[in-house]
Formats: C-alpha cells, structure tokens, sequence
C-alpha cells in the first residue's frame, strides 16, 4: 500500500512543480546594439530593462546584448531574419536593409535643423511602418546626432581634398557611394562600425564622417584631430523588432513592451541631441575645427545637388525626393 502510494503521489509532485513552472514563465527578449554600455544609448537601454521586469512583476525580461555581440548592423538584421535575435537599435543603414527609402532622408545637404527633419520624417513615418510591418517588423525611429566629418592628420574644406585620402563609406550604404561616384579620386574603405576603432589604429582611414557623440562614445575620437564644424545630415536610427515575435507575446506583456519603449524613445530622443551638441563643444577643445568659406560651402552645395539628382533617377522614387525636398524648402 505504501507503495502505492508513494507511485501516485509522485506523479502529482511533477504536475505540480511544472505547473508552478508554467505560472512563473518568463518572456525573455533578446536586443542587439554596437552601443557600449556606459554611453547614452547603454544607460538607457538599462534602466528600460529595469522598467520592464519591474512593470510586468517579472514576468517580462529585456535582455541587451551591447557593445556589438551580436555583431554589426547587417549581422544582427540577419539575425532578426532568421529568428535568432528579436530586436536590434540600428543606425538608419540598418534599417535600409528592411527598407532602403529610410535612407532618403539622409541625403546630403538636405536637412539642416532637427526641426525641419523632424516634420520631414513624421510625413512618411506612416509609410515606412507599413513597409517593416510588411517585411515582419515594428520599427519605432530615433536619432544619432549632427553628421560632422572627422580626419586625422589632413584638412577636408572642398570636394576636391578628398582626392587620394583613405575615406570611410560605411557597409550597406547607398547614399555615400553615390557621393564618391560625383567626387571621384578617393581611396574608399568600406567598414563597419565595429570596424572602425581598429582601421584608426592601423591608419587605414584619413576621413569618416559621424555624430560627435557617436565618435566620442565608439572611441574614435582619440585617433582623430580635426572636426567640421558644418553639418548637412542629420542621422537618424531605430530599435527594429521581430512583429511575430512581438504579437506572440501575451497582451499584457506586449503593451508594456510597447508603452515602456516609447518613453524610452523619447528619452533618448531628447537626450541624444542634447548630448550631441555638448559631445561638439567638447572636442572643440581637443580638435582642430574645420570652419568652410562661402565658397567651400557653394562647392559642397554643388555635389550634394548632383548626389541627390542621381539618387532620384535610380535609388530612390523620384516621389519620395520631392517631397523631402519640397518639406526641406
């Protein structure tokens, strides 16, 4: 009888434990950034971690990969693809390998004020969500900082100084290439971000163009010496997720996942830019700044017509173009 007992109860035992196993599961997701985790980007990320266990009792975790484990834009893009990642915060080239459009709004010379990107992207945000969500992704876009242009040991004030220098065109991009093809005579070295830190350090780049505080934060700024103080891109990323991903979720945790990412959307919104422009009073300390003459910024003007000319007629919907341009005035 004891026995038998002890044959019946044991199988109740594991009923219930995997039952209680089953009432406490955790929803863990997985997001990829090349951001470290001590710049703007890593802080907040954490505290967005915080917020979500806290907020869903556990029931929810947020798990951030930084400083590029999962590898670099394309990488972690590929990842979400395959279902091996569920989210990943890309720069604006990462998200044009979902939809190359994005990318429209990084022509050069187009916007010069967030003020006047911001109306810019807010017209065709709607649009773009509906391509990601076509694709199987949510997309929620954000900002990076001021494009400025970056040397080490040469001054870069017209076009024409380009020639025979070591210039950074970033993997995947559409935009920078065309430049190159209006402004021939560069030795062009395609990279990654995570590529970069260890071209500086082998002196296999003269000229990049970023953020300031994306080139302090990534560490490249120690290898470099002169600054633009001119900015004619205003770049842009995104956090992507995996939609199916995403809509597996229960309700409850999925409107927390999403609630929660807004305000830290927003926090890094506001943050960034701030942090940005200090990021440039900073190394204006450090770095020789590079101010153009009129004429310089005539000469510039003249390629960047040209870049976005040949972007209409072949990367991009003439449509789109315009109206970018119509909203830039």
């Amino acid at each position: 009888m004891a026995r038998r007992h002890r044959l019946l109860v044991l199988p109740l035992l594991l009923l219930a434990f995997v039952v209680g196993r089953e009432a406490h599961a955790v929803e863990t997701l997985s997001l990829g950034t090349v951001a470290p985790k001590q710049s703007i980007w890593g802080k907040v990320f954490s505290v967005w971690e915080t917020a979500i266990q806290k907020k869903s009792d556990g029931k929810l975790e947020l798990k951030v990969y930084f400083n590029g484990q999962q590898g670099d834009d394309g990488t972690m893009i590929g990842k979400l693809k395959a279902g091996q990642l569920d989210g990943a915060a890309v720069s604006s080239i990462g998200l044009a390998q979902i939809h190359k459009p994005v990318l429209a709004l990084q022509m050069p010379g187009v916007f010069r004020t967030w003020e006047a990107f911001d109306k810019a992207r807010e017209s065709v945000r709607g649009d773009f969500e509906k391509a990601f969500a076509k694709e199987g992704f949510l997309v929620g876009f954000g900002d990076l900082g001021r494009l400025r242009a970056f040397t080490k040991g040469v001054v870069i004030r017209r076009p024409s100084d380009l020639k025979g220098r070591k210039v950074l065109s970033f993997r995947n991009d559409v935009v920078g290439p065309t430049l190159f093809q209006v402004v021939p005579g560069a030795s062009i070295v395609q990279l990654s971000a995570t590529e970069v830190l260890p071209a500086l350090r082998t002196k296999s780049l003269d000229v990049l163009s970023a953020p300031a505080l994306a080139a302090e934060q990534l560490q490249w700024t120690p290898l470099l010496d002169h600054m633009g103080a001119d900015s004619n891109v205003m770049a842009m990323g995104g956090l992507v997720w995996s939609k199916k991903r995403i809509d597996a979720l229960p309700g409850d945790l999925r409107t927390i996942l999403l609630d929660t990412g807004l305000v830290a959307q927003a926090a890094l919104r506001k943050r960034i830019r701030e942090e940005d422009d200090k990021s440039f009073e900073r190394l204006k300390e450090k770095m020789t700044v590079v101010q153009l003459s009129e004429d310089d910024k005539r000469a510039w003007k003249d390629v960047f017509t040209k870049v976005i000319e040949r972007l209409k007629q072949g990367t991009f919907e003439p449509a789109l173009v315009d109206k970018l341009l119509g909203m830039a005035g």
